[in-house]
């Protein structure tokens, strides 16, 4: 009986916690995420290298290896295949989170300067609002401390 209280409640905090709105913003923020890589890792692959490549004599740099030790066959007959050191996946990888890292810090540059423009304009939204109230002239005054003088 213990064991199903608990298990209830462990499915109740669970739905709890996945209905509030920021995981779900957050899970929307991650498959958005995993489309845009796709599409940065195909501007880089399809545009960027091959480009890349043309300007430096026609070489593509994603088989940009270092060989460490040839391929072979071994006295088994099993063919055993080279070791190498892929520098030009590397440099694509680094090229595609210098893209990323790019897009991202111009997608919070814009977000911070909507937010700002947002909160300038509320502010004049509330000044706007709020009515000046007429400042009382020197008669008047003048009543108002004789009023304050006769109370006492």
């Amino acid at each position: 009986m213990k064991m199903l209280k608990k298990t209830r409640s462990f499915v109740n905090d669970f739905k709890a916690f996945i209905m509030r709105g920021n995981v779900i913003d957050m899970a929307v923020g991650v498959i958005i995420a995993g489309a845009f890589g796709k599409i940065t890792t195909s501007l880089v692959n399809d545009v960027f290298m091959p480009f890349i490549g043309w300007l430096i004599g026609g070489f593509d740099l994603s088989q940009l290896n270092i060989i460490l030790a040839k391929e072979y066959t071994s006295e088994a007959g099993e063919l055993v295949p080279a070791v190498t050191i892929g520098i030009g996946t590397l440099l694509v990888n680094i090229i595609d989170f210098i893209i990323i890292g790019f897009v991202v810090f111009l997608i919070i540059k814009i977000f911070a300067k909507a937010k700002e423009l947002s909160e300038k304009a509320r502010k004049v939204e509330v000044v706007e609002e709020v009515p000046e109230e007429p400042k009382p002239t020197s008669e008047e005054l003048l009543a108002q401390i004789l009023e304050e003088i006769k109370k006492k």
